[in-house]
């Protein structure tokens, strides 16, 4: 045994512990290990050199491994894996069903009652930024819903294209997004607007050109779905017909207003009043909406207040963010940890940029990643931001806790 080293380990391990304010078996529990193997660490009697152990003290004292290791240290996030192993699976599913090509299989023999709850926990997996679950299950969601539907006749058919809308977005389509795969998101959205072309309901076609927005925006053309929520919002405002029909409106100047801010070709004073100029309207139909959960999404109050933070942020009226910021509640959407996790996120990309609010920032961003780690971990502006902060003089806990966010989104150390 390497003596020296395990001596400077234990002593690393020992003052994480201590500046936690842990006891030796508060630690020992958390990390699945007994407090005499624990204290022989700390005394530099055992070495820690098994990977599963550096981990798991590491986690338990949210810290990156290279604060107890004193070398850099790949990340593992078993979550994250899982979704991305997923993908190919339903890459092939994506390509492979059509409505004109449905899948060579017996429909399942359920009710669409039994469908419509697989279909509703899907979206809730979303939500709850369970991505690797999600991801898992998609393909035999959505195979069984393409052959009961190619099953169904007559008005038994119509609920079902609309369970495959449905079940595309926003779990599979914001999904994919979310974890960059714009072109199979995109497949994703071509895929419902098959299903909603045969329902030839205006309704759900302005529901297709949001989630068209979405995509078009991942793939970095703000201008092309700022046109796609337009002519969406044009068709849906001549079909106002029920508080859903509200809510979708309400969402689309929602994403209107997040595509002008990503459109670095307009003037910056006339993008951000265009911004203002839809976060009313967004407002003013949450006023009569409520809090709403139409189409799986989250409209109301709430929602907007949380973009009227991301939308500042991206504007970079960093002081107007973190002012709009104090009068959200994002615990309100106690179903959606994923839209919550936003919200913190992008206050702590806010603040990061207010002289002495750094370690506020980061308070911010751990809260978001607590939240929603698969949703945090995989976000790029949240990178960014953690890398930016890296480079700022933080007191010492605020930058430890930095370190070990920052290696558990897979930042080099």
């Amino acid at each position: 045994m390497d003596e020296e080293q395990a001596r400077r380990i234990g002593e690393r391990l020992r003052s994480a512990r201590r500046q936690r304010g842990m006891s030796l078996r508060n630690l020992a529990g958390l990390a699945g290990v007994s407090v005499g193997y624990l204290s022989m660490v700390e005394n530099g009697q055992r070495l820690l050199d098994r990977s599963s152990h550096i981990t798991a003290f590491a986690e338990a004292l949210q810290i990156a491994p290279s604060e107890l290791t004193g070398q850099p240290f790949a990340p593992a996030d078993p979550h994250a894996s899982a979704a991305h192993e997923a993908i190919p699976a339903l890459r092939l599913t994506l390509m492979g069903i059509t409505m004109a090509t449905p899948p060579d299989r017996r429909p399942p023999r359920v009710p669409a009652a039994v469908l419509a709850e697989r279909v509703e926990k899907a979206n809730r997996l979303y939500h709850a930024a369970e991505y690797g679950t999600l991801a898992a299950g998609l393909p035999v969601l959505l195979s069984d819903l393409h052959a009961a539907a190619e099953a169904a006749v007559g008005a038994a058919r119509q609920p079902l294209l609309k369970l495959l809308a449905d079940a595309y977005h926003p779990a599979c389509t914001l999904l994919l997004k979310n974890l960059g795969y714009t072109d199979l998101a995109f497949i994703a959205v071509t895929r419902a607007s098959e299903a909603i072309a045969e329902l030839d309901d205006p309704v759900y076609s302005a529901l297709s050109g949001f989630f068209h927005t979405h995509v078009l925006m991942s793939a970095g053309s703000p201008t092309q779905a700022l046109a796609q929520a337009t002519a969406a919002a044009n068709t849906l405002e001549a079909h106002l017909t029920s508080p859903a029909a509200h809510a979708l409106l309400g969402e689309l100047h929602l994403i209107s207003a997040t595509s002008l801010t990503q459109d670095r070709q307009r003037p910056g004073k006339a993008r951000a009043a265009e911004v203002r100029g839809h976060l009313a309207e967004a407002a003013n139909l949450a006023g009569r909406t409520g809090e709403t959960r139409a189409w799986h999404l989250n409209f109301g109050p709430t929602n907007v207040g949380i973009h009227q933070v991301s939308l500042n942020t991206d504007l970079g009226l960093h002081g107007e963010a973190v002012t709009a910021g104090g009068g959200v509640h994002p615990e309100a959407l106690e179903h959606a940890p994923g839209r919550q996790a936003a919200f913190h996120a992008d206050l702590g990309r806010s603040l990061s940029h207010l002289r002495g609010r750094e370690a506020d920032a980061v308070a911010a961003l751990l809260t978001a990643e607590q939240i929603a780690p698969q949703r945090i971990h995989a976000n790029a502006p949240v990178r960014n931001t953690v890398e930016f902060l890296t480079d700022r003089q933080l007191p010492a806990h605020t930058a430890r806790n930095l370190r070990g966010l920052a290696h558990r989104i897979g930042l080099p150390l």
